[in-house]
């Protein structure tokens, strides 16, 4: 699986954005799917994470720092996974990557088998 993350930008504080990942392969729907983030000088830390089952749809989790601003969707049909970021804050600064695995505990650990190269997001108070 190959992961191409794109959408980052420089937005003003309270503005939005909206991360997608595209995945190579014919089994993303099989995945689970998630979002990390590094600022510079600290560690990477789990951003956002979904799965997908064919009985009840994508189930998802958040940090609890971007809960209720944070949105992560999927589109099995495009291989996409998307983040909607809204009420952006300066500390939301960092450069994004996305995961796969099909591993919903390994995604969430940073643990995941595959990692996309990353996209930055500036938000500027």
């Amino acid at each position: 699986v190959q992961l191409q993350a794109s959408g980052g930008g420089l937005v003003q504080a309270g503005g939005s954005l909206r991360l997608s990942c595209a995945a190579s392969g014919r089994t993303f729907s099989s995945y689970v799917m998630g979002w990390f983030r590094q600022a510079p000088g600290k560690e990477r830390e789990f951003v956002a994470a979904i799965s997908w089952n064919r009985w009840n749809g994508g189930s998802t989790d958040y940090a609890d720092s971007v809960k209720g601003r944070f949105t992560i969707s999927r589109d099995n049909a495009k291989n996409t996974v998307y983040l909607q970021m809204n009420s952006l804050k300066p500390e939301d600064t960092a450069v994004y990557y996305c995961t796969a695995d099909t591993s919903r505990g390994r995604v969430i650990a940073g643990n995941g088998d595959y990692w996309g190269q990353g996209t930055q997001v500036t938000v500027s108070s």
